[in-house]
C-alpha cells in the first residue's frame, strides 16, 4: 500500500504537469503521512542534510566554471580551433559543432551548458549556410549531450557520491566511451552532411596546417583548463572539488587578464546564472534522496533487484533489460534526479551479476546523457531550438537518425568493459 502511494502520487504530479523535484518531495511526503508512522519532518531533514557532502561541492564550481569561461572568450577560441580543424571537410560546420561540443565538454562538465555556449554561435551559422533548420538544431543539440560523458562531468561527480565509487576513476573512465560517442555523431553528421550537398565552413577546402597551429595557440589557454584538473587529480594534488574550484580561478584569471574579455558585468552576470542554475540542481537532488531514502526504507531496492536476478541470471539479459529501462526514464526524469533516484536501486543488481560499479557509472551516465535528446523532456532539444529559434518539431525530427546512433554506441560500451575500465585501470 505505502509503494502505491509512493509511486501513485509521484506519477499523479508527472502528469498533471508538477516539476519533478516537487513531484519527489510530495510523493514521498504522501508515503509517509499515510502509509507510516514516521514524522513527516524526515522529509526535510533528509533533504537537508542531502546536501552536506563535500563531493556534491564540485557541482556549483564546475557550473560556474563553464559559465566563467563561455563568457571570458574560451567558447569563440575554441570555435576557431574546431574550424581549423574539421572546417574544410563536407559539412564543416557541423563537425566544427561537434569538435568544440566536445572541446567545451572537457570544461563545462554540463549537457545544457555545451548546447547553449557552442549552439547560440553555430546553429544560425549553419542556417545562414543553408543548412537545414532541423539538422542545424539538432547537431548542438546531440553533440551537448558529451557534455555529462567527457570528463569532468557533473552526473559523474554525483554517481561517485551516491554509489561511493572513485570520481577520479570514474573520469578516467568516460573518456574512450565520450571519444567514441563523439567520433560516431561526426560520422553521422558527415554522412547526413554529403546526401545533402552541404558545403565546407570556409571557402578553401583543404586541410591548413598553419591555420590549425594559429587556432592551437590563440585556444592554448582553454585547452590547458582539462590538463590541469584531470592531471591534478591524477596527480593526487586535489580532490575534484579542490579541482572545480580551481577551474574558478584559473577562469577567472585568464578571463580577466589574458583574454580581457570579462569585466566586472560579466563576472556578476555568470555568478547570478551559475546561482539559478545551481538552486534548481540541488532542490532536485535534496527532494531525489529523500524519495530515495524512503524506497529504501521500504526495501524496494532490494526487492526490485531480487526480481531481476531472478528474472534471468544472464548478466547479458540483466544489462539489456537495464539499459533499455534506463532508456525509457531518460525520457521522462531528468538525470540528476534518475541518478539520485536509480544508483541505490540498480547497482546492487548489476554487480551482483559481476559488473563493475565504475563500469556501471560510464552505462548509466551514458544511457542518460541520450535522454538530454529524447522528448518529451529532452532538455538539449529545447535549449537548442530556443538558442537557434528553431521549431521543437524540426529538432526532434533531425535529432532520430544520431539518438540511433548514441543508442549503438551505448550497447558497444556496456558490453565492452574495456573500453571504460582500460583507462580506469590506470589509477589504480
Amino acid at each position: 500500500m505505502t509503494v502505491a502511494i509512493l509511486f501513485g502520487v509521484f506519477i499523479l504530479c508527472f502528469l498533471i504537469g508538477v516539476p519533478i523535484a516537487i513531484s519527489l518531495g510530495v510523493s514521498a511526503l504522501a508515503a509517509i503521512w499515510f502509509g507510516t508512522d514516521l514524522p513527516i519532518s524526515l522529509i526535510a531533514q533528509k533533504a537537508f542534510t542531502s546536501l552536506d557532502s563535500f563531493p556534491l561541492l564540485a557541482i556549483p564550481f564546475f557550473i560556474l566554471a563553464g559559465v566563467l569561461m563561455g563568457k571570458g572568450g574560451i567558447s569563440k577560441r575554441l570555435l576557431d580551433l574546431a574550424t581549423a580543424l574539421v572546417g574544410w571537410m563536407t559539412g564543416g560546420l557541423s563537425l566544427v559543432t561537434i569538435v568544440a561540443c566536445m572541446f567545451f565538454a572537457a570544461i563545462a562538465g554540463s549537457g545544457p551548458a555545451t548546447v547553449a555556449a557552442i549552439g547560440g554561435f553555430m546553429i544560425p551559422a549553419m542556417i545562414a549556410r543553408n543548412y537545414d533548420q532541423g539538422f542545424a538544431s539538432a547537431v548542438p543539440a546531440t553533440a551537448g549531450s558529451m557534455g555529462v560523458i567527457i570528463p569532468p562531468s557533473i552526473p559523474l561527480v554525483l554517481y561517485g557520491a551516491i554509489g561511493n565509487v572513485s570520481v577520479g576513476a570514474l573520469f578516467m573512465a568516460g573518456i574512450l566511451p565520450g571519444l567514441l560517442v563523439g567520433i560516431a555523431i561526426m560520422l553521422t553528421a558527415y554522412f547526413i552532411s554529403k546526401a545533402k550537398g552541404y558545403k565546407p565552413s570556409e571557402d578553401k577546402r583543404t586541410f591548413d596546417f598553419k591555420d590549425v597551429l594559429k587556432a592551437l595557440n590563440e585556444a592554448k589557454w582553454a585547452l590547458l583548463i582539462p590538463v590541469i584538473i584531470l592531471g591534478g587529480i591524477y596527480g593526487g594534488i586535489f580532490t575534484p572539488t579542490e579541482a572545480a574550484v580551481t577551474a574558478v580561478v584559473y577562469a577567472l584569471i585568464v578571463g580577466i587578464f589574458i583574454h580581457k574579455e570579462l569585466d566586472f558585468k560579466a563576472i556578476y552576470d555568470g555568478f547570478m546564472e551559475t546561482v539559478m542554475i545551481n538552486a534548481t540542481t540541488m532542490i532536485i537532488i535534496s527532494f531525489s534522496v529523500s524519495f530515495a531514502f524512503f524506497m529504501t526504507l521500504e526495501q524496494i531496492p532490494n526487492s526490485i533487484a531480487t526480481y531481476l536476478t531472478n528474472l534471468s541470471s544472464n548478466p547479458v539479459a540483466i544489462l539489456f533489460i537495464v539499459i533499455l529501462f534506463l532508456l525509457v526514464v531518460g525520457m521522462f526524469i531528468d538525470t540528476i534526479s534518475a541518478l539520485v533516484v536509480l544508483t541505490p536501486i540498480l547497482l546492487p543488481v548489476v554487480t551482483a551479476v559481476g559488473v563493475d560499479p565504475i563500469h556501471f557509472g560510464i552505462i548509466l551516465v551514458v544511457a542518460l546523457a541520450i535522454g538530454f535528446v529524447t522528448p518529451p523532456l529532452g532538455v538539449n532539444l529545447f535549449v537548442a531550438s530556443s538558442v537557434g529559434k528553431v521549431s521543437i518539431e524540426k529538432t526532434t525530427v533531425a535529432v532520430i537518425p544520431f539518438i540511433i546512433v548514441m543508442v549503438l554506441c551505448l550497447i558497444l560500451i556496456a558490453f565492452i568493459p574495456q573500453l571504460s575500465m582500460w583507462m580506469a585501470g590506470l589509477t589504480q
